[in-house]
């Protein structure tokens, strides 16, 4: 079998799905205590850095998707499919699944 070398740059998202690249998650609470890896949560805002072209509707048009690249969006928190990439991670999930663009 051969291997397949994945880059952000040879993903692309298919229908109405998103290519997002997580936050870092925080590192203290507010109060300055620091957190092990096993108390941090997994971050819900992302930059979206791929979209697909957008989901058929009925008649057969594609609907164009309502984020673009370089937005900030919140996303639901167990929504999508995570991956990892050269020490960055990022998560594939549906338009449906995010919530609101943070500006």
């Amino acid at each position: 079998m051969a291997a397949i070398t994945l880059s952000v740059s040879t993903v692309k998202p298919l229908a109405d799905r998103v290519f997002v690249k997580v936050s870092a998650s925080e590192e203290k609470t507010a109060g300055g205590i620091l957190l092990p890896d096993t108390a941090k949560e997994k971050p819900q805002i992302g930059e979206v850095i791929q979209v697909g072209p957008g989901k058929r509707n009925d008649d057969g048009t594609r609907q164009a998707p309502e984020v673009k690249v370089g937005d900030k969006v919140l996303y639901s928190k167990y929504a999508g499919t995570d991956v990892k990439l050269s020490n960055d991670e990022y998560v594939l999930l549906s338009e449906k699944d995010i919530l609101a663009v943070v500006s």
